[in-house]
């Protein structure tokens, strides 16, 4: 590894014995930390590279300010040492830090480089590390967020701002990427009917680095709770927990916040079913494989599963009135006019959330989908990164939301209400 060979170098070479050093550090880690994503020695090792190569061993002060970014570099590998485990540059860089370390006398206790990124910057906190995504300029940049949401019968807001109305009866996962895996659970609402709604939502956070554990969390309807399956109420070490769970309201309303990807999840249970709304980095909510590509925050979904049919529906406006269909409990009948009157109680914007309302009430007859359109509203006013996307309305042509609208336009809502029974 390494060995007082490459001390002895120093009369040999124009640079001095830690740059060669650390150079050979860094050329160790070229090839094979690239291939290991979530294992960071390179960065630990560029770090290194970073603090010690303007020291100049004929001045004064060299051993102590050597130690203390040996005892960072340390520091750094001890952090990644779960998800470096079976990396060989990861195990040659350790073994070369305690030679280095040997060689030098440096104790393991003592203070570290204060100026080392992996030092000053929380590595469970996502805000707090992406500086490193920087212009040739030097200037930083601003990490890009991404929005996604579930609610109603289902209506479906994928992370391009698609909005789409789905069957998906079943099982069905909205994400499964690298970090973060949700998956839904969709029941008729209506018999007779293909229109579904969510009454259960299973959340796993995996594993990352010494910031948490895998975590798992399932809510089902009338069972929303605050802590995850073994007990916990978060993840991760110390006061400030890198990823928890925030009881908004008992039983109704839970946040989940996972610091470490930066990533927002608001669960809601409104009358007998879920809503879903979160946020999340475009980095990692794009970081999946090939196998990993059916999901409908970010594909949306399949066009068997869509009611809106893409958007176009050729059955004829027949009424304003739905049949009468037998159901588990009473509802009341709504017509048009009755229950556009109702979702204006919330919603004075005629936006694709009130036509979503409008849609629901007319299906189930069930009040409760007045206030998860509105409440879904809420979540995108508060985790949406863009303002000016907040609403979306019938009348978009072409961009991100054309699909998921035009239906609205073309043939009018109460044929949209017609084709969930037959």
């Amino acid at each position: 590894m390494f060995s007082s060979a490459h001390v002895g170098v120093e009369q040999d070479f124009f640079m001095p014995e830690v740059h060669l050093i650390a150079f050979y550090l860094l050329f160790l880690c070229l090839g094979d930390c690239q291939l290991q994503t979530p294992c960071r020695i390179q960065k630990c090792t560029t770090d290194f590279v970073s603090l010690t190569s303007q020291l100049n061993a004929a001045l004064d002060g060299f051993d102590l300010e050597f130690c203390k970014a040996l005892r960072a570099y340390s520091a750094c590998t001890y952090r990644n040492s779960k998800v470096c485990r079976g990396n060989l540059v990861y195990h040659s860089a350790v073994l070369g830090i305690s030679d280095l370390m040997s060689q030098r006398n440096c104790s393991k206790d003592g203070p570290t480089s204060s100026t080392s990124p992996e030092v000053t910057h929380d590595p469970c906190n996502y805000s707090g590390h992406t500086g490193a995504s920087e212009h040739p300029g030097g200037e930083k940049t601003t990490p890009t967020y991404l929005f996604c949401g579930l609610f109603g019968d289902p209506h479906l807001r994928t992370f391009k701002d698609h909005f789409q109305t789905c069957k998906v009866e079943g099982a069905w996962p909205l994400i499964d990427n690298n970090y973060l895996s949700v998956q839904v659970t969709n029941v008729p609402v209506v018999p007779g009917s293909s229109a579904t709604a969510t009454n259960k939502i299973t959340i796993i956070f995996k594993s990352y680095q010494d910031c948490t554990d895998q975590k798992v969390y399932q809510a089902v309807t009338d069972d929303l709770p605050a802590a995850f399956v073994d007990g916990t109420t978060g993840g991760g070490d110390g006061n400030t927990k890198s990823l928890q769970i925030v009881d908004k309201v008992s039983g109704k309303y839970i946040e989940m916040h996972a610091r470490y990807i930066g990533t927002m999840v608001y669960i809601r249970q409104l009358g007998r079913y879920l809503t879903l709304a979160i946020r999340m980095p475009q980095e990692l909510a794009m970081a999946y494989e090939e196998s990993q590509d059916l999901q409908l925050c970010v594909n949306g979904c399949p066009s068997s599963e869509r009611i809106d049919d893409s958007g176009h529906l050729p059955l004829p406006v027949r009424g304003q009135l739905l049949p009468q269909v037998g159901t588990a409990h009473p509802r009341s009948v709504y017509t048009l006019e009755s229950a556009t009157t109702k979702c204006n109680e919330k919603m004075l914007v005629k936006d694709i959330y009130f036509y979503s309302c409008v849609f629901d009430l007319l299906t189930t007859g069930d009040a409760n989908f007045t206030a998860a359109a509105h409440s879904a509203l809420q979540d995108v006013e508060a985790l949406h990164p863009r303002k000016e996307r907040w609403h979306i309305f019938p009348s978009s042509r072409g961009g991100a939301v054309g699909k998921g609208s035009q239906f609205f336009v073309s043939l009018g809502l109460v044929c949209l209400i017609l084709v969930v029974f037959l």
